[in-house]
């Protein structure tokens, strides 16, 4: 359970759902995690407690994830606190559900503003700091690969794109023996997602396994990707989804 023991991790919007309980996972294997929260300040500060509680060094930055500037801010003070970077999850993550054209043109650029130009500046301010050997982990979602439902165009849209950037991180960084997937969660009982919700039965018809999923299965899943198992994974998407995609 030491596989990560010295590797330094940092995990965007981890002060709750997938991102909390990948921090803490990481933590268990022996990285020490900072995270970046937006305005879950108490939630963010019982992550660290607990990373700290398993006898890591736990940090939580307070980040728009939507804004360039403070996210690639975020990856440089969090490489400082921890003393370099191994592990960078981009978790961090909306999303905007109605039909084409019921959505906003505010709602257009919050969505790409944290799923795509979030996460592409997260990422460039993170690769000169990385060592070689580093993981790149980007949360997508099942539905980049399968659209079952009407509503979903701008959200689907956003996580598809992530895909193509762990694409071409996995060419371009290669070199550097530096890896980059793609997670890719279906319906998990999360508090944006909740499995007792009412839109929760029509998520359930479309699974091979009808339940919804935990946040430390796909937690799991993560820590595999961030370990020396894991090495020769790159360019790739792990879907974690129940059979959505059977």
């Amino acid at each position: 359970m030491n596989e990560l023991l010295g590797k330094k991790a940092l995990v965007t919007g981890g002060s709750r759902g997938i991102g909390a309980a990948t921090a803490v996972a990481l933590a268990e294997r022996g990285a020490d995690v900072a995270i970046t929260y937006s305005t879950s300040a108490d939630a963010a500060a019982t992550v660290v407690k607990e990373i700290e509680g398993l006898g890591r060094r736990g940090f939580a930055f307070a980040v728009d994830a939507g804004d360039v500037v403070a996210a690639a801010d975020g990856v440089r003070l969090a490489a400082e606190a921890l003393g370099g970077l191994d592990i960078l999850v981009n978790n961090a993550g909306v999303g905007a559900i109605a039909p084409i054209g019921e959505l906003a043109a505010a709602d257009i650029d919050r969505v790409l503003a944290v799923n795509v130009r979030g996460v592409y500046a997260t990422t460039q301010a993170a690769v000169p700091l990385l060592a070689d050997g580093a993981r790149l982990i980007h949360l997508g979602s099942c539905v980049a690969e399968r659209v079952p439902f009407a509503g979903m165009t701008l959200y689907a849209m956003s996580k598809s794109a992530l895909t193509g950037l762990s694409k071409a991180l996995a060419r371009e960084l290669g070199p550097r023996a530096i890896t980059s997937n793609v997670v890719q969660p279906g319906p998990i009982d999360t508090d944006m997602n909740p499995a007792d919700a009412p839109s929760a039965e029509p998520q359930l018809t479309n699974l091979a396994l009808p339940r919804f999923g935990t946040p430390a299965e796909v937690a799991a899943a993560i820590t595999y990707l961030a370990g020396p198992q894991a090495a020769y994974i790159t360019g790739t998407e792990l879907t974690i989804a129940g059979g959505h995609t059977a």
